[in-house]
């Protein structure tokens, strides 16, 4: 089956799409979802119900709120030690002197990567792991249409301002009473990006007409992504983030109320790296400091202790309790206790029951033998000790076996928890293998088909024999598609959760088992002519035959090198080094192929000898040649035609070998142009000249006119 280039290209391309599409499919798995947020709101669920017949809970509803107002200061690239360690002592006094004597709960939240800005966000308000595929969409950031935290404040009622990355707004259209967003592409912008977010505090400070203020600061990060943390700069944000957060802090505690007293929230939404950058998974990115103050926690007292490790998603379930709002469905963080832990025993328990029930649904809805998850189970013995508790308490038993009780049952709730929120991470963050392989082999199957391909490629004819119809139809495919089927069977009846290869129907699968076999046996046919190709001209050198250049060699091994190189992240920093030296290599190579074609090749030499034998026997001799006069006229117009036809030649070959030479100063100009990269942005270039010269010459300019 002969098929020309441009169709075996096409058709290669369709089946890598196809392998690009199964292995994206299993490194990117669905996250945990619940219903859709319009569904969301139903009624809580009620106490478990007391063993005892006739005796039921008469608490059915949500427990009201526990806070007045709540203000979130969300710092972007907040690491912990910028709170926690020495540059906090230094720079952040006030903040300091609250986390170590104040009415305050610390904790250092532990951020998931991606570490960057919209993801987290999202965390934040959802209680849900965002993916990968969320970096994809974090420069255009859609409407959030989950069920979160701002969607249920606003549908009970709540009025929420807000200030700062814009972000937000785009995340939560229609959301705020009052909202000022500001960009955050503009990185050498440290102060005016602030500035535009405190100009609004003293103003509503004053004013009553809100429930939720949220401020999102991107200085610090600006500053990061520049400068690095252990920049001279960051002394003075850090400084200028507590004159905020005392400014806040003190406003709050003037106009507390007997009823509910306020809450100030501070927190980061990732760290940043020791260059500055984020995204990644060291400890600097995702480390941020969590900080909950308020009047209604007690002062701290004895020896300052290093602050509990949270999960940054436990900050949605907690505010929602906070502000007696129902926890967001997809949510898969934990309570955080200490925050909750002033209340009495009863609400503490109506706390981690509705956080456990929650946990619960979330895990029946994503996983079809929920039953035997051990979060679950344990769940279920702390519901059933908990019905025990509600009875003595309804039967007036105010005893010590009373406490006792209470306090086991709290610990089998934190256990549950914890074993819950566990299951529902690994679920978000496990790796679809079995269709990730798949797709594996097959691009790997089309791509060393391609590089069979490639000396056919670069000939004239540019067809290609597919060997496509033996292999169809021999045994090996037969056995291949029988084997494939059978770990096919294997693998999807003896994986705990289904992937999505497996949830295909079995003709599609059936379908993708052939269409891998068909491409192993057609590799191995190419393979096997190559071969025997090989002997044939190791028995006739004299027939010509398409073969590798060092132009074809460097080619390949540049393009299987640069692709090797992605698989590192400092790599993919600096991957427009990698560009620059396969671009110089290949114009040096092109010159030296070309001044060899030029200048060393001999012209009595043809490209290709062959030898034609033919049988002239029963021809008899040839014919004599005769003379042939040619006119001078005619001769000196022959000469002039010639020796222009030699001329353009010459010109040609000139250009030719020009080329390379003018590609490699084209490039060097380009990158000139701007400096780009962790390691060399500092370097001066020629964008750095065109902003130092209008100021040159405006300051010339002053001192010619003065």
């Amino acid at each position: 089956m002969r098929l020309r280039s441009g169709v075996f290209a096409s058709s290669c391309l369709l089946v890598e799409a196809l392998g690009v599409a199964l292995f994206l499919r299993g490194f990117f798995p669905v996250p945990v979802r619940s219903l859709p947020r319009r569904e969301a709101r139903g009624d809580p669920p009620a106490e478990p119900a007391p063993p005892s017949p006739g005796m039921v809970s008469n608490w059915t509803k949500i427990p009201p709120p526990l806070f007045r107002k709540v203000v979130i200061v969300l710092i972007d690239a907040l690491r912990d030690d910028f709170v926690f360690g020495s540059k906090g002592k230094q720079f952040m006094p006030y903040t300091t002197q609250v986390v170590e004597k104040g009415t305050s709960f610390s904790f250092i939240a532990e951020a998931k990567p991606p570490t960057v800005t919209m993801p987290r966000i999202k965390a934040l308000m959802t209680g849900s792991i965002p993916g990968f595929i969320d970096v994809i969409v974090n420069l255009n950031s859609p409407a959030l249409l989950d069920d979160n935290l701002i969607w249920q404040a606003k549908s009970a009622g709540k009025r929420i301002i807000f200030y700062g990355d814009d972000t937000w707004v785009k995340l939560f259209p229609k959301h705020f009473v009052e909202y000022d967003g500001t960009t955050s592409f503009f990185v050498s912008d440290f102060k005016e990006v602030d500035d535009n977010v405190t100009r609004h505090l003293d103003r509503v400070l004053k004013r009553e007409d809100w429930d939720i203020l949220i401020l999102h600061y991107l200085g610090l990060d600006h500053i990061g992504h520049v400068s690095g943390p252990n920049s001279p700069l960051v002394g003075p944000k850090l400084r200028e983030m507590d004159n905020i957060l005392k400014k806040i802090h003190i406003s709050l505690l003037s106009k507390e109320e007997a009823s509910l007293p306020n809450l100030l929230v501070v927190c980061g939404d990732h760290g940043m790296s020791e260059t500055g950058s984020h995204g990644g998974s060291s400890e600097g990115e995702v480390h941020t400091p969590l900080l909950f103050i308020s009047s209604a926690f007690e002062k701290r007292s004895g020896p300052l202790t290093q602050p509990e490790r949270v999960q940054q998603t436990d900050l949605a379930s907690t505010l929602a309790v906070g502000l007696g709002l129902p926890i967001s469905r997809n949510s898969v963080g934990n309570l955080i206790m200490p925050v909750l832990g002033g209340k009495t025993m009863r609400e503490q328990l109506r706390f981690l029951h509705l956080n456990g029930f929650q946990l619960s649904r979330l895990l029946q809805e994503n996983t079809p033998a929920y039953e035997k998850d051990p979060g679950y189970e344990h769940f279920k013995i702390a519901e059933k000790s908990h019905g025990n508790w509600i009875k003595l308490y309804l039967e007036g038993n105010n005893s010590e076996i009373l406490l006792n009780l209470g306090k086991k049952v709290l610990k089998q709730y934190l256990e549950a928890l914890k074993t819950l929120s566990s299951s529902l991470s690994k679920q978000v963050a496990q790796y679809d293998m079995y269709s990730m392989t798949v797709g594996t082999v097959i691009i790997m199957e089309v791509l060393l088909l391609l590089l069979l391909s490639v000396p056919k490629a670069l000939s004239s004819r540019a067809e290609f024999e597919v060997p496509l119809s033996p292999p169809l139809f021999s045994l090996l495919f037969y056995l291949m598609c029988l084997m494939l089927c059978a770990v096919h069977v294997i693998v999807c009846t003896s994986a705990e959760s289904l992937c999505y290869f497996c949830s295909m129907s079995w003709l599609t699968a059936v379908g993708v088992m052939m269409l891998i076999s068909a491409l192993m046996c057609g590799i191995l046919s190419a393979i096997a002519k190559i071969f025997e190709n090989s002997r044939v001209r190791l028995k006739n050198p004299v027939v010509s035959s398409s073969s590798w250049s060092e132009v074809d060699v460097l080619i390949l091994a540049g393009t299987i090198g640069h692709v090797l190189s992605l698989g590192a992240s400092s790599f993919i920093e600096e991957e427009h080094q990698t560009w620059y030296f396969l671009i110089n290599t290949l114009c040096l190579v092109l010159c030296q192929e070309l001044c060899r074609n030029n200048f060393l090749q001999k012209e009595c030499d043809p490209p290709h000898s062959t030898t034609v034998k033919q049988n002239f026997g029963d021809i008899g001799e040839a014919p004599e040649c005769t003379n042939i006069d040619i006119p001078a006229a005619g001769s000196s117009k022959l000469d002039k035609a010639t020796s222009s036809a030699e001329f353009i030649k010459g010109s040609d070959k000139w250009i030719s070998l020009a080329s390379p030479w003018i590609i490699l100063i084209c490039c060097r100009l380009l990158r000139s142009l701007n400096q780009t990269g962790v390691q060399w942005a500092h370097r001066p270039d020629f964008g750095h000249w065109l902003t130092r010269v209008p100021i040159h010459l405006l300051k010339t300019r002053e001192s010619q006119d003065g």
